[in-house]
């Protein structure tokens, strides 16, 4: 992947570096201080999970790598943004990768939208699924999405690297500097709070619907 003029040229993950020994607060540190090496660094460590999480909302290679560009570029230009106060580099850098790649869905569906005409909805035939389970699989992400916000730093980190990150429970302890030990006990205590999470979520929006009408009789 490389950025624009404007940002320095990255390399694909895997490559080594005389910054990648360093934390990551100390080398947002150096990004803001203009150091190409330490983008190199950080993309190395974090590029391919921020790309797993951009694909899995974008579904598309071309999508997904333009927005794991746009996020690194935007390191680039204002890492400044990043507060350690709250919360971990990574966490905030998949969270920017979700707004960004949420965004270019939307956008493509508005263009969508503007080129399809009412008559070609009429007359197209889709095999995509049902209105109604597109709706439903949009809740239950937009609820997985809502339930992580309000899980503890720590657990939250852990399973955004694990499950949109695609690391593995040995890689999340090395990039976050964590005994294993201590990454097992918080994907699994993170897991059974999501849970209750997202029961209480859903009984939430089950106590709001609305009545249902009452049935005339015959």
């Amino acid at each position: 992947m490389t950025l624009p003029r404007s940002g320095p040229a990255v390399p694909r993950p895997g490559a080594g570096g005389a910054n990648d020994g360093m934390d990551d607060r100390a080398l947002v540190a150096r990004v803001t201080e203009q150091d190409a090496g330490a983008l190199e660094a950080l993309y190395r460590r974090y590029g391919r999970p921020c790309y797993g999480l951009a694909r899995r909302i974008l579904t598309d290679d071309q999508f997904a790598q333009d927005v794991v560009q746009e996020v690194f570029l935007t390191v680039w230009r204002d890492a400044g943004r990043f507060d350690p106060a709250r919360g971990a580099f990574s966490s905030w850098l998949l969270s920017m990768t979700h707004h960004k790649a949420v965004d270019a869905v939307r956008r493509e569906e508005n263009l969508r939208k503007r080129r399809t005409t009412a008559d070609v909805l009429d007359d197209a035939v889709s095999d995509a699924p049902p209105v109604d389970d597109e709706v439903w699989s949009l809740l239950r992400r937009s609820r997985v999405r809502d339930a992580l916000q309000l899980l503890p730093d720590p657990q939250r980190e852990a399973l955004t690297l694990a499950y949109f990150g695609g690391y593995t429970q040995r890689e999340i302890a090395g990039l976050t500097d964590t005994p294993l030990g201590t990454v097992k006990t918080r994907m699994l205590a993170g897991m059974r709070r999501l849970r209750e999470l997202l029961d209480e979520i859903s009984d939430a929006s089950t106590a709001n619907d609305p009545p249902e009408a009452p049935r005339s009789t015959p």
